[in-house]
């Protein structure tokens, strides 16, 4: 790792984390939901697709720059960055439109999980490595676990706490499918955009970023989005599914 540039670190972990997703995505769709059929009409599943992806990218790229520009100093031009919060947003977005436009009902994310979360963790780890001139890193701290990323100053490994928290919700996820649990079932998936959210607000007081309203930065309000979305979904299918009602 000495001889790449972060960026070259970065992309390489990227990657990884793109591999290890799709891996287990199609082992998880093959094994835990053999039985099961996709959420996603066959006719649809390209377009679907090309929605969530066309979403995450956006999101991530929008959000990522603008934290960017408020975050830190440069001179006026366009400081590009990408955010993981930022794309699940934008894949959020991406995918209820696309359902709205067609007429999918339903939670089509739930097969995502695992991917989501393995990804996010390798991703972390790419992010850590990178060192400081990936600005995701934590705030000085005498902690003993405060991590030099080269310039003499102890700071939180913020990226390796979001890195083991997500390879915690995935054993959690992953156990409670192997269960067959159906509350797990219904609201896997929100449960996993809840779960992130919670941890990623925690861990933004932690990082060095530009306050923009009440005291919090734009990821905080962002994950307070997520979270509120997330709740809502599954309270709304826990009342479906109480009183005998379609899930849609």
């Amino acid at each position: 790792m000495e001889n790449l540039t972060w960026l070259e670190i970065h992309a390489l972990f990227d990657f990884l984390s793109m591999v290890a997703g799709l891996t287990i995505g199609m082992w998880f769709r093959r094994v835990c939901f053999r039985s099961f059929p996709h959420p996603v009409p066959e006719i649809y599943r390209h377009r679907y697709i090309i929605a969530l992806l066309t979403g995450a990218v956006a999101g991530a790229y929008l959000f990522g720059t603008l934290n960017g520009m408020l975050s830190l100093e440069h001179d006026g031009g366009l400081l590009l960055g990408k955010s993981v919060l930022g794309g699940i947003i934008g894949g959020i977005i991406g995918t209820e439109l696309f359902k709205w436009r067609t007429g999918i009902r339903g939670s089509t994310g739930l097969v995502l999980v695992p991917s989501l979360a393995l990804g996010i963790a390798i991703g972390r780890v790419g992010c850590f490595l990178a060192g400081l001139p990936d600005f995701t890193y934590g705030i000085p701290t005498n902690t003993f676990f405060g991590y030099d990323f080269g310039d003499g100053i102890l700071r939180h490994p913020v990226q390796l706490y979001e890195s083991a928290l997500m390879l915690v919700f995935r054993i959690m996820f992953l156990v409670a499918i192997w269960r067959r649990s159906a509350f797990w079932f219904r609201n896997g998936f929100y449960l996993f955009i809840l779960f992130y959210a919670a941890q990623r607000f925690v861990w933004e007081f932690l990082k060095p970023y530009a306050a923009v309203a009440g005291g919090l930065n734009i990821f905080q309000w962002l994950a307070i989005v997520m979270g509120l979305y997330a709740f809502g979904m599954i309270v709304r299918n826990e009342q479906f599914s109480r009183w005998g009602k379609r899930i849609d």
